[in-house]
């Protein structure tokens, strides 16, 4: 039993698509920038390393004897693995396939592409590649896409390259080929090659980005003198870099994650799709005001942009993997007002977007997690000044959000969370007075109420207590008698009911314990009935007077974001049914089989699957979803937290409620770090250094 995968064991099942399928092609990082691959064989698009950006422009298509490929029709074989891209094709008696990477250290991408002649005869072809160039360095990147300026192209003499320049910054771009005998146009490379029956022509092309031209000449020339080498260097960045995760002591992260051991393949598989999905989005770049980062979107949206609910969904990982940079995302969010933006771009470390009202929950749950798995207690004594208050303790800004709704109270005892943009953007009816946030409140007051305790602050513990016991009869005003859903209260009064899962998955992982046997009931039945799909689930119920309102995925009828089927079933184990949770697994790990979670996946009446697999959304109009969202550390918590059942305190304790009766008796974690100690946590509990089990287990 490998206890820690390599890029070998997240290969993707392949995607077969042609001309302009809707297909979201892969992604590719090495830690500084992104690259998407395009529907073409060996085109990239997004290539962004900030502080250069070339927007969304598509460069590097392939002309096969001085026709575009792609105007053939003939299908491509897509490929990802963490540290690759593979394509290919066959076009007549060709068979073409590229290796796509981003090389370590470098602001770019290399295509590595290989012609065969399949025929019994000498077959010539002439080989092209159009190139074509927008970078700008303009920032910071506050809007979805980033962004792009004319470019001026010119061939560089001396190399089979052209040269692009931006028309109002230095930003350039360098992109050529490798290949002796090259030739570069005005805005095009070729090369004339004669192949054998059955030979084989491998060339590469490559696209580096700089923010002057002698730098990026000088990285240009050193990538293209061993094209192949910087391939086998991606494997081995990738291979060094997940082998760190799990690795105490390691030299890339300021933590780690502990292994699995498991005889349920699907537990391993979500477990680690978990976890890379977070690793994905690790940001290196100089450009950073902020030291190292993690991104929420990548490749093609939101670039250099930090979601604060994104974040807070992979927040268990994040505190275990790398908390140093957790911490100090934290405290600069602090220093800002979280009640006016959704989170930071971190070129200037300033606020982008307008206010989600998740964000004081979200601030709660980064608090408590950074301090609870990394036995931080002293983190909540630090004074620390928000933007419109002096400097105090953590603690006191964390009993400011949890009492901060008690402000958006309008007409009635729950807070309204205002209109679409503030909530889930494309429901019209989940508006106002929703259960899932107010719900949140009662469990965020009791977390401010149990800081409090640890801090001495017997009295305001109190308090807040009976406020959230206070709240919950308010909650359960919302609730759809006997049918397991959820109204939203108008300002007006009126209850509109709404099938949505946010409701559920939110409800159940904060005051499951607090509703009647029969409502947690009603609202499993309602989950397996109407969200529930073989490999996915629908995040709005199809039957909901809103599914005709969006078509956008992440939170309607006809797929989910990649956070909510995690957090869905955590609210089946919290809601006391963590054999339905159990029995999802093998459907949703067939999902993990085209890389890193989407921001979105099509549930099965809306795309057939691939391979069994919920397939990943598009990034086209209506959809508009990117190919990988960082909120994937949500599976890894519904390993954790959920069937292994790990509880740490922020006082340093640790109890386990074990649900892994359900999957896998005997799977224990190995390395875990909670309450700032390693430990290994099984079925029967938390397991010390000398192999004895502690009294620590609920």
């Amino acid at each position: 039993m490998r206890l820690i995968p390599t890029v070998d064991d997240f290969t993707s099942d392949p995607v077969v698509q042609a001309y302009d399928d809707m297909v979201n092609p892969p992604g590719l990082t090495n830690f500084l920038g992104a690259v998407q691959v395009d529907h073409d064989i060996t085109a990239v698009r997004s290539v962004n390393f900030a502080p250069v950006s070339h927007g969304d422009t598509v460069t590097g298509a392939l002309w096969i004897d001085g026709r575009l490929f792609r105007s053939y029709g003939q299908p491509v074989t897509i490929q990802w693995r963490p540290d690759r891209v593979v394509r290919s094709a066959r076009l007549g008696d060709l068979t073409v396939e590229s290796t796509t990477v981003t090389p370590p250290g470098v602001d770019g991408v290399v295509v590595d592409i290989v012609v065969t002649n399949t025929s019994e005869a000498e077959r010539a072809v002439r080989l092209g590649l159009s190139v074509a160039s927008t970078v700008t360095q303009a920032g910071p990147w506050r809007v979805p896409e980033p962004p792009s300026e004319p470019n001026a192209l010119a061939p560089l003499p001396g190399r089979a390259a052209i040269l692009g320049r931006a028309t109002t910054t230095a930003a350039v771009s360098v992109q050529g080929l490798d290949a002796a005998g090259a030739r570069a146009g005005d805005r095009s490379l070729e090369v004339d090659v004669s192949l054998a029956p059955g030979e084989r022509y491998r060339f590469g092309y490559v696209h580096v980005v700089g923010t002057d031209a002698e730098g990026a000449l000088a990285a240009y020339d050193t990538v293209v003198a061993d094209v192949p080498g910087q391939v086998a260097a991606a494997r081995t960045l990738w291979n060094d870099t997940i082998e760190a995760a799990f690795t105490p002591g390691n030299d890339q992260f300021s933590g780690h994650v502990p292994t699995l051991e498991t005889s349920n393949d699907a537990l391993r598989r979500l477990y680690w799709w978990g976890v890379l999905g977070v690793i994905w989005f690790r940001r290196d770049s100089p450009a950073s005001h902020l030291g190292r980062v993690y991104d929420t979107l990548m490749p093609r949206y939101w670039q250099a942009t930090t979601f604060i609910w994104d974040f807070s969904l992979s927040s268990m990982i994040h505190a275990l993997l790398d908390p140093v940079p957790m911490r100090r995302q934290i405290e600069h969010w602090i220093s800002l007002d979280i009640h006016r933006h959704f989170g930071t771009e971190w070129q200037t470390g300033g606020p982008a977007g307008y206010w989600y009202s998740v964000n004081d929950y979200a601030m709660i749950r980064l608090v408590r997690d950074y301090v609870r798995w990394n036995g931080e207690p002293g983190f909540l004594d630090v004074e620390l000044a928000a933007h419109d208050v002096p400097a105090k303790p953590v603690a006191e800004h964390v009993a400011d959000w949890a009492t901060a709704w008690e402000g958006f109270r309008k007409e009635h005892a729950l807070a309204d969370y205002g209109g679409i943009d503030n909530l889930l953007e494309c429901v019209s009816s989940y508006v106002h007075e929703v259960a899932s946030l107010n719900a949140a409140n009662v469990w965020c007051m009791r977390a401010a109420a149990r800081i409090a305790e640890l801090r001495g602050d017997d009295g305001p513990a109190d308090d807040l207590r009976k406020k959230a016991d206070a709240l919950v009869s308010h909650v359960g005003e919302l609730y759809v008698e006997g049918q397991g859903f959820w109204h939203a209260r108008q300002p007006d009064g009126r209850l509109l009911p709404v099938r949505h899962c946010y409701d559920f998955t939110t409800v159940g992982m904060t005051i499951a314990a607090d509703l009647a046997e029969r409502r947690r009931e009603e609202m499993v039945a309602f989950f397996v009935r109407e969200l529930q799909t073989p490999s996915w689930m629908r995040a709005l119920s199809p039957y909901d007077d809103d599914a005709a309102f969006s078509l956008r995925p992440d939170h309607q009828w006809n797929g989910a974001y990649p956070a909510w089927p995690a957090d869905a079933a955590r609210s089946l184990i919290e809601l006391g049914r963590p054999d339905v949770a159990a029995g999802w697994l093998p459907g949703l790990a067939r999902t993990a089989n085209q890389g890193p979670p989407g921001q979105a996946h099509f549930v099965e009446e809306a795309a057939e699957p691939l391979n069994g697999g919920a397939v990943k959304s598009p990034p086209q109009f209506p959809y508009l979803i990117d190919w990988s969202c960082s909120s994937a550390g949500a599976w890894s918590a519904l390993v954790v937290e959920g069937f292994f059942g790990v509880t740490p305190d922020v006082d340093g304790s640790l109890a386990v409620r074990s649900r892994l009766a359900a999957v896998d008796p005997g799977a224990r974690l190995r390395g875990l770090r909670a309450g700032g100690r390693l430990v290994d946590v099984d079925a029967h509990g938390v397991t010390d250094s000398q192999g004895s089990h502690s009294s620590g287990v609920g």
